[in-house]
């Protein structure tokens, strides 16, 4: 038996990650995808030609929310995920594209399966939410 915390306690899904380099490294694979995968074209559009920001703001989100440095809102505030979101008219297949991408992204790491599995099921649960978050903004403006 080990004394070790599973992932999702304490820094484990941190750690596993590699800290903010893999991170960082994740993030930066993602993007790549974004750029470059048809299926993601649609939600390439809702970012701007420049990813450098959009790049440190995940980095620096996926930090926290792995259980590492809160590095999103100690350099840019607070933030909703879901409530950021939500003025794009993002939809399921917007959601798919975006967990496609970072499932591609996820498969060119070098961790284990066990988390690799882990953090693609975890990355679903926003993913749903910044769908609901638009579908109830775009209801309540109906």
């Amino acid at each position: 038996m080990t004394d070790k915390p599973g992932y999702g306690e304490a820094d484990a899904s941190y750690q596993a990650a590699g800290g903010i380099e893999g991170i960082r490294r994740l993030v930066d694979d993602f993007y790549q995808v974004m750029d470059t995968w048809p299926d993601a074209e649609r939600i390439r559009r809702m970012h701007p030609a420049d990813l450098s920001p959009a790049r440190d703001k995940l980095s620096c989100f996926l930090s926290g929310w792995l259980g590492g440095p809160r590095l999103f809102q100690e350099t840019y505030g607070s933030i909703s995920i879901p409530a950021f979101h939500a003025r794009w008219p993002i939809d399921t297949a917007d959601a798919e594209a975006w967990l496609g991408c970072m499932q591609q992204a996820i498969a060119r790491q070098p961790w284990s399966p066990a988390f690799k599995d882990y953090l693609l099921r975890q990355l679903a649960v926003p993913a749903q939410r910044v769908v609901q978050a638009a579908q109830a903004r775009q209801a309540a403006q109906q």
